[in-house]
């Protein structure tokens, strides 16, 4: 007999079932609560994507003029392959057949032809165009070619390290076009088109086409003429002074606007894959190196400007500075002995600016003006990575402070970019102005209108005017008249400073030499001033007056024509002409020649070359020493003598005579006569060398100059009652 359930627990059963209904009802009205109400818009959209293919259409990227409209990168077209696994009816024969043409192995294609787990895939971004033609002839299902943008640089090599490169996905790598990308880059477009479940295009479904936005143009303050002529020369002036490489780059003083920037070796951005990374390198910028003598200008100008120095004002080198027990020496063994400040810029002394860096004006206040002239800073330039350089602090310098203040002085013990050389230079060329540097100066639209314009920004006044156009008359005097000799350009009146640095390695100074040069002209109306930088030169002596001097007056011998300086005339150290021809230094004058000539400079120059100058100017020479270059001369550069008169030419190689280094002060000839003279100089062991007769009323060198033993002094005589008619 079957025993019935009580109804109590019966209903309590059905309860039990209906609160169980009730809960997983909720449960499915609470999901397509969400579903539909709470993420409706994303499963909308997931639900048209399923339905709706995109292709991309990607934009064309903005093109860089240089500041006259000359392209210097610009957008081609070229074929991109895209393949879409959904539609690809055979991946094994497909892949067999693209493998060849796409130098791919067909095991890795078949994977991506095979892989349904993506809409789209790329097999190949950029391809020869013969290529393409086959790839289309072969109408392979699923296999799709895409009209892609291919970043162009049209002057290959010119202009390398400054523009940069571009990926294949449009994107800026390097340079500016890494800096302006978004501006360069563009807005990428679509097609959508309507596909059935079989990714299947539906036909008169729905296609949509979403126009892409291609990207602005950069308008460069290069010129590529200067960018060319500089690049070429500095390519020659590497391979002349036997350098690993070297940098040039040129500013407009007035404007603070880059003209050229050129990087040798370069590299071809339109094959940049095939060139090392550090070859890419825009060095300018990126770079820091110890300045040497290039640096005096900065504490000339504040010394100037601070009024702790004349430019007529007497020192004394004897060829060193004892600082706190450490000896600091001149590049001229012995000294220079007297000089005023403009002949010790002239011939570089480094006794001269130590003093001045750290006695007249002193660690703060130096510190003070190397930060005004944008030293250990960035300069704000637009370009990826800029170096800030690096310089003493006061206060922060544990041991050998004095030292390291006065080395200052000179350039040695400070790192600095090219650019920061060239922006700091410029303000002094300019009567004091310090200018924000920059590469580009407009922005323009698809449509060529103008949408940004960078103007001159000056960053501050850094010294008064009047300081710094005396310390730009100095400059033009280095180049007349001291270790610039090899920059100068006739009619142009070119100003600047010569540099030798020793290459720091491991905390200590290697035998490896920076040779550079920083001038600008003209030096009353400066047009272009500009930085030549020779890194670790292999030909000796690695002076920057030999080797980086003439590969600036190369670069001004084209670049200042174009850009409408006309040459003026002047008197010049080379600007009086004799007759021609090698005359000795036993020759007197010459028949025919000018009474009166002009001693031409010719420091810093190889001794052919310097001979060449002398003998042209109807003089003649002696050389004194050994070695290859003229490390210096005797008369003085402008110097006016009697044609025949013999030039002392010393040789580089000097140095390494232990007798030469004895130096001895000239003695007062002033009223002796011709014996007694002799007999003076003898016993100091220097030559005469005699125009006239009766008492002496002119010397060459004046009293006091210190001379090296052996060295010549020239002597005009005249009899008593003369007219005093003597040169």
């Amino acid at each position: 007999m079957h025993r019935r359930l009580p109804q109590v627990r019966v209903r309590r059963r059905l309860a039990q079932l209906l609160v169980i209904f009730v809960a997983v009802t909720g449960l499915l009205v609470l999901r397509l609560v969400w579903v539909q109400l709470v993420n409706g818009a994303f499963y909308r959209q997931e639900a048209e994507n399923q339905r709706l293919r995109y292709m991309p259409v990607p934009p064309q990227r903005g093109e860089i003029l240089d500041r006259n409209g000359e392209t210097l990168a610009t957008s081609i077209s070229t074929d991109a392959v895209l393949a879409i696994p959904a539609q690809v009816s055979d991946p094994a024969r497909t892949a067999v057949q693209l493998a060849p043409l796409l130098g791919e192995d067909p095991a890795v294609l078949l994977e991506k032809l095979s892989n349904r787990r993506v809409s789209s895939v790329w097999l190949a971004r950029r391809l020869p165009v013969e290529v393409g033609r086959q790839i289309r002839e072969l109408q392979l299902p699923g296999i799709q070619l895409i009209d892609r943008p291919e970043r162009f640089y049209p002057n290959g090599p010119l202009a390398a390290q400054v523009l940069g490169i571009a990926g294949i996905d449009n994107q800026g790598l390097e340079g500016l076009e890494l800096y302006y990308d978004q501006v360069l880059r563009g807005k990428p477009g679509r097609v959508l088109q309507e596909r059935d479940a079989q990714n299947r295009n539906i036909p008169g479904g729905e296609r949509r086409f979403v126009a892409p936005e291609d990207g602005r143009t950069l308008v460069l303050t290069l010129d590529r003429v200067i960018q060319y002529v500089a690049e070429r020369e500095l390519a020659a002036g590497v391979q002349a002074a036997q350098a690993e490489r070297g940098v040039f780059i040129a500013v407009d003083p007035q404007t603070g606007e880059i003209l050229a920037n050129a990087v040798y070796p370069s590299y071809d951005p339109n094959n940049y894959a095939s060139f090392l990374a550090e070859q890419r390198r825009n060095r300018a910028i990126t770079d820091q190196y110890e300045p040497g003598s290039t640096f005096k200008i900065i504490t000339g100008a504040a010394s100037l400007a601070e009024g702790v120095v004349r430019p007529d004002e007497s020192f004394f080198d004897p060829g060193f500075l004892t600082v706190d027990g450490e000896t600091i020496h001149c590049v001229k063994p012995g000294g220079h002995g007297s000089l005023d400040f403009t002949r010790a810029t002239e011939v570089s002394c480094n006794v001269v600016y130590a003093q001045l860096s750290l006695y007249r004006l002193g660690p703060q206040r130096f510190y003070e003006y190397l930060r005004a002239f944008g030293f250990g800073q960035r300069t704000g330039v637009d370009f990826p990575g800029e170096a800030t350089g690096l310089i003493p602090s006061p206060g922060r310098i544990r041991w050998g402070a004095n030292v390291a203040w006065a080395t200052a002085g000179f350039g040695q013990g400070v790192a600095v970019t090219p650019l920061q050389m060239v922006m700091a230079a410029s303000a002094i060329a300019n009567g004091g102005r310090l200018y924000k540097p920059r590469y580009v100066k407009e922005i323009r639209d698809v449509e060529g209108r103008v949408v940004e314009r960078f103007e001159p920004e000056v960053v501050r006044q850094v010294i008064p005017a009047p300081a710094a156009q005396e310390y730009a008359r100095i400059l033009r005097s280095v180049v007349v008249n001291g270790s610039g000799g090899r920059a100068d350009l006739p009619g142009y009146r070119v100003a600047g400073k010569t540099g030798t640095a020793e290459v720091a390695e491991g905390g200590r100074y290697t035998d490896k030499r920076v040779a550079s040069f920083l001038g600008f002209a003209p030096v009353d109306d400066p047009r272009i001033l500009g930085i030549v930088v020779l890194y670790n030169v292999g030909a000796r002596p690695a002076y920057g007056g030999t080797w980086a001097a003439p590969v600036f007056r190369a670069i001004m011998e084209d670049v200042l024509p174009y850009l409408g300086v006309r040459p003026r005339l002047e008197e010049t150290a080379t600007g009086n002409q004799g007759q021609s021809g090698q005359v000795s230094a036993e020759q007197g004058p010459q028949p025919g020649t000018p009474a009166e000539l002009t001693v031409p400079n010719v420091r810093n120059f190889p001794v052919d070359e310097a001979i060449s100058r002398i003998t042209e100017a109807g003089l003649a020479y002696q050389l004194l020493g050994e070695g290859e270059v003229v490390l210096e001369q005797l008369p003085q550069p402008g110097a006016s003598v009697p044609s025949g008169t013999a030039v002392n030419l010393y040789l580089d190689g000097l140095a390494s005579s232990p007798q030469t280094l004895a130096t001895v002060k000239v003695p007062d000839l002033t009223d002796l006569g011709v014996r007694q003279a002799a007999v003076e100089l003898a016993e100091l062991d220097l030559q005469l060398r005699i125009f006239g007769s009766g008492a002496a009323v002119r010397q060459d060198p004046a009293p006091g100059t210190l001379l090296r033993r052996g060295e010549t002094v020239t002597v005009w005589f005249e009899p008593p009652g003369a007219t005093g008619n003597s040169p």
